[in-house]
């Protein structure tokens, strides 16, 4: 049901404020640094993972085929095609989590 940008506006200010006004009961407080380093680890992977399809580029660029490229990422040429043969784009979420 589409909605004005008025009442858009007044739930996001009903949502601010409640938000600002909680105060969660001193058991509910969780330690957030597993959480943390979770974000950290898949910034390190997400850049990872940009590095590794920057350089399969350049090794495109280079000559080299797409069986040597999976030869070094230890899968068949096909699926190093598969997963970095696009056009400039970098590896997708789904392909983050793909062995």
């Amino acid at each position: 049901m589409p909605r004005t940008t008025d009442e858009i506006l007044a739930h996001a200010d009903e949502l601010a404020r409640q938000f600002q006004d909680h105060e969660p009961a001193p058991g509910d407080v969780k330690d957030a640094t597993a959480l943390r380093d979770i974000a950290a680890a898949f910034g390190r992977l997400a850049g990872s993972e940009r590095e590794l399809a920057d350089t399969v580029a350049a090794a495109r660029a280079e000559g080299h085929s797409w069986a040597a490229i999976g030869a070094m990422l230890g899968t068949s040429g096909e699926a190093a095609r598969q997963r970095y043969g696009t056009t400039g784009h970098a590896p997708s979420r789904r392909s983050l989590g793909a062995a």
